[in-house]
């Protein structure tokens, strides 16, 4: 917008910039270095970010002057109403287990790493009877809210979703967060899992992990912070059961509305931009991001 002469930005006084050091990690550190260049300098800069270290520290350090920190994060008392655990099992029981787990009463979002991955399961679920949302990056904006409004109804009360729901949206009483996909790195695990046991309530964090990736599991979380509680389970095992509320589900498919051609979901693509002044095709610089793609 800026290059195409639609925007100007030398007259803006307050700047916030969200989820910084998500931005940052992504690569977007430079392009947002190049708006707040152009924003007035004595003006108001506000930065929401889980941590301020590393790039985002170089932001704070260069922008803003003489910074107030203010902290809503209460890591103590959250950590007092949340339970985590790892589920070991038998990698060809996973979707069984996944689907059990779905059918229980209580709102519930399952994490998983790619947008085809949200979209299998869901699809696995809807069949196996289990009403359910999937929530990722290649849907678009209608196609989430509609989600997502059947979730906080409670119309739905099971949510498939990448990284992507894990920042930045907020449900009220999600009381289980599960790992499906155990997650990149101890950052994301704290994001996801921060989806529970929000504003004083009680929640409980499942990470689905086979054998040969129960010592990963564990070796993130210790980065996290986290003590794990470790459980061998099977479909609809006592324990199972008792830490995730598993029951079966009814078996009776759960047909699917016909999403308006308008809003179907699309698969990633690159875009370019070009100069509004001077009429000519856009050269692509050495940091120039725009004809690069991201997923989640």
């Amino acid at each position: 917008m800026i290059e195409k002469g639609h925007v100007e930005l030398d007259a803006v006084e307050i700047t916030v910039l969200d989820e910084a050091d998500q931005m940052a990690d992504m690569g977007f550190l430079p392009v947002v270095k190049e708006i707040l260049d152009q924003t007035k300098p004595n003006g108001q800069r506000m930065l929401f970010s889980a941590t301020l270290d590393r790039d985002v520290d170089s932001l704070v350090k260069k922008y803003l002057k003489n910074p107030v920190t203010h902290s809503l994060a209460v890591e103590k008392k959250t950590e007092a109403n949340m339970a985590h655990h790892v589920l070991v099992m038998e990698h060809g029981h996973k979707d069984e287990i996944t689907t059990q787990i779905a059918a229980r009463e209580g709102r519930t979002i399952f994490f998983v790493r790619t947008k085809h991955g949200a979209d299998k399961l869901a699809e696995k679920m809807m069949k196996a009877g289990v009403p359910v949302g999937a929530l990722h990056g290649g849907k678009t904006q209608g196609h989430r809210t509609r989600v997502l409004d059947a979730f906080r109804s409670g119309k739905t009360k099971a949510l498939v979703a990448t990284d992507v729901a894990a920042r930045g949206i907020h449900v009220d009483d999600v009381s289980l967060v599960v790992h499906v996909d155990a997650p990149e790195n101890h950052k994301d695990y704290l994001h996801r899992a921060g989806r529970t046991a929000r504003a004083g309530a009680v929640g409980t964090v499942v990470t689905l992990a086979t054998h040969k990736q129960r010592k990963g599991v564990h070796g993130l979380t210790a980065r996290a912070g986290v003590k794990l509680r470790e459980t061998a389970v099977r479909p609809l095992d006592k324990e199972l059961v008792r830490i995730t509320g598993a029951v079966e589900p009814s078996g009776i498919s759960v047909e699917v509305a016909p999403t308006p051609k308008r809003e179907r979901s699309k698969p990633g693509r690159s875009f370019r931009g070009s100069r509004a002044r001077g009429g000519g095709k856009h050269k692509k610089r050495p940091n120039d991001r725009r004809s690069r793609s991201f997923r989640d």
